[in-house]
């Protein structure tokens, strides 16, 4: 069972994945702080590339299964065009009502 969109916990999160589900590059971007950082499987990456890579140019798409510390720790059933579905875990830093860190890895 998954967790619908519009009641995840944290509106920054929620924003977030909102903007990524519907491949959005201007919604996802003003999710963010200015210089938000990311690490993918504790590897820090260029949140630019990745986010290229990974969601926009290959559809990605997050599937809520849960989520914990008040929004800002997330399970996924993450799916993208290029390595089909994996469930993964998120976790995010708010500032200011933007997102200004996200890890992400296997769960």
């Amino acid at each position: 069972m998954s967790v619908p969109v519009d009641q995840l916990s944290d509106p920054a999160v929620r924003a977030f994945v909102t903007a990524l589900n519907a491949n959005d590059r201007t919604a996802f971007q003003s999710a963010l702080t200015p210089g938000a950082t990311m690490s993918d499987d504790g590897s820090d990456r260029d949140v630019s590339d990745w986010t290229e890579r990974e969601v926009f140019s290959s559809n990605g798409h997050m599937d809520i299964e849960k989520e914990s510390d008040g929004g800002l720790s997330l399970i996924v059933n993450y799916r993208n065009d290029t390595w089909g579905e994996m469930r993964t875990a998120w976790r995010f830093e708010v500032d200011g009502g933007k997102v200004s860190r996200f890890e992400t890895g296997q769960a």
